[in-house]
């Protein structure tokens, strides 16, 4: 079965344009989003248009001679096409960013309702694999929606006029009501906040709309306490006689990650032989590679013993450049199935670990991100820079790496408190 069914084609200078339906992501109702599809130099991308039908309506559409809702349908396809070619026409060169800055405003202009402008962000963010990323958007498209239906009872649209600081402000009130905790909150709202830039961005509305900022409303923000492990307590973790080859395996893991600077499951996912030197790892960070593809600078990690040892153990063999080391995707995995088994090992690793802590009756708890301020909580407190731990972490910024900073051991700020009366 292929991807996408098309209605009708348009070329232009080596630029295709296709009304089709996406059959790569059906949605629960079993309906699936119709989009405009452009080709230019064998590159395609797809742009949503706020509709979705199923495969029998779909068919209906394209019929000879479409009936009532479905010639309506039809019509719209045509005039959201036709705006379309007027675009790429003004456009030389052509370029998709170009196209997608003027098509976007075109079609959206006056097109108000938050909703439509979240689904469209999804879909991008799905095109661009973001993954996880559009799962979050998802997640906060739900809970904006549920509390727009319990205090808008009788509209059916929210657009960006209703949404006022005192509005937010309701929200934060609802969602706390109901045992959602401050960190959802903001997640959230940043959500929201980043579809006002966009809608700003694009002419969509006016800055005046914007509700968020000072005298507004600010999303909530709190400095998270990442609590890192000892070395003792790393030293136990690493002379741990695992029960069994699962647990092996998970912390094994968990320490290849502490002792390749901190790397996440993902990027550890994602490592290639191709990757691995003599003496060295080098990795772009997905999330670094995702953000800008300009000046990308890998992550260099001079292998030890403990971490080679990893990799002779767990590394899938044959040995080949393009083969993944530790087999937990598959070349050949789309986006959501590869988010989907870097999620179950994550999952596996931490579940193993919080045994593993448990059994050496280390008080915090263990996950994949304690490895990560582990690494840079030990470099700072052996006297390393901030500098050098950040680029070791793959930041492009201090600031990133400050937050990733454990506070030291209650020992030592107990230490320091004494002093406050040693007057001797």
């Amino acid at each position: 079965m292929q991807n996408v069914c098309k209605l009708y084609v348009n070329k232009m200078d080596n630029v295709t344009t296709e009304i089709i339906l996406d059959h790569r992501y059906r949605k629960k109702d079993g309906t699936y989003s119709v989009k405009i599809r452009v080709t230019y130099e064998r590159e395609q991308k797809y742009y949503p248009i706020h509709i979705s039908l199923s495969k029998e309506n779909w068919e209906k559409v394209q019929s000879p001679k479409p009936r009532n809702e479905f010639k309506q349908l039809l019509i719209y396809f045509n005039k959201i096409e036709q705006k379309a070619v007027d675009v790429i026409q003004k456009l030389e060169p052509f370029s998709f960013e170009a196209f997608e800055k003027n098509f976007r405003k075109k079609a959206k202009h006056g097109d108000k309702n938050v909703i439509h402008h979240f689904q469209d962000y999804y879909e991008e963010l799905i095109q661009n694999e973001q993954v996880g990323t559009a799962t979050i958007y998802k997640e906060a498209l739900s809970s904006l929606g549920r509390f727009f239906k319990t205090k808008h009872r009788n509209n059916k649209k929210l657009n960006f006029s209703s949404i006022t600081p005192e509005w937010l402000q309701a929200y934060e009130k609802w969602m706390t009501g109901n045992n959602k905790s401050l960190t959802s909150v903001s997640i959230y709202t940043r959500c929201l906040r980043a579809i006002f830039n966009k809608a700003i961005d694009e002419g969509i509305i006016p800055k005046d709309h914007y509700p968020f900022g000072k005298r507004k409303y600010q999303v909530p923000s709190g400095r998270n306490i990442k609590k890192a492990l000892s070395l003792p307590e790393i030293k136990a973790i690493v002379n741990y006689k695992p029960e069994n080859a699962i647990e092996k395996k998970a912390r094994d893991l968990w320490l290849f990650s502490y002792l390749c600077n901190g790397a996440n499951i993902k990027d550890i996912a994602r490592l290639k032989y191709k990757n691995i030197g003599k003496k060295m790892i080098f990795f772009i960070r997905a999330k670094t590679e995702r953000i800008t593809k300009h000046d990308l600078r890998p992550v260099q990690v001079p292998i030890i013993p403990e971490a080679q040892r990893i990799i002779n153990q767990w590394g899938k063999k044959p040995i080949r450049d393009e083969k993944y080391v530790f087999g937990i995707i598959h070349a050949l995995d789309d986006p959501e199935t590869e988010r989907k088994k870097i999620k179950q090992a994550t999952k596996i690793i931490n579940k193993y670990m919080q045994r593993i802590g448990e059994k050496l009756q280390i008080d915090s708890k263990i996950t994949t991100y304690t490895a990560r301020h582990s690494f840079a909580t030990v470099l700072k407190r052996s006297g390393a820079s901030i500098e050098f731990i950040s680029e070791s972490l793959g930041h492009r910024n201090i600031r990133t790496t400050e937050n990733y900073l454990d506070s030291f051991e209650d020992s030592v700020k107990e230490e320091f408190q004494k002093k406050l009366l040693d007057f001797d």
